[in-house]
């Protein structure tokens, strides 16, 4: 027979399986473990690199005293830090939003 604490004890049992503990691999975001999949972690890994190569470039620029470039590539590497945590906020809603549609009973 299928009861209420059933139910409840099969959620934490899935919420446990389902659960991923992944490293902490982002330099740039404090809520790093909030990844649900390894998916997540190679598309932020890959925009952390891109933001590192952009500042490494914008650096590199600056030595050359180029300073219009350096400051374009610092706004660009702005621009990607601040999709890259709009990105996280909204897939991190999402998760959320899923997780309180699951149903509890039958």
């Amino acid at each position: 027979m299928i009861t209420r604490s059933n139910l409840a004890e099969q959620l934490r049992e899935y919420q446990i399986r389902s659960k991923h503990d992944w490293a902490s691999v982002s330099f740039f975001s404090s809520t790093s473990n909030n990844f649900s999949s390894s998916v997540d972690v190679v598309v932020f890994v890959i925009w952390e690199l891109i933001i590192f190569a952009f500042l490494v470039f914008s650096a590199v620029s600056l030595y050359f005293r180029h300073l219009r470039l350096a400051f374009i590539l610092v706004c660009v590497t702005l621009l990607l830090l601040l999709c890259m945590k709009i990105t996280k906020q909204i897939r991190h809603n999402r998760k959320k939003k899923r997780r309180m549609l699951l149903p509890l009973s039958m």
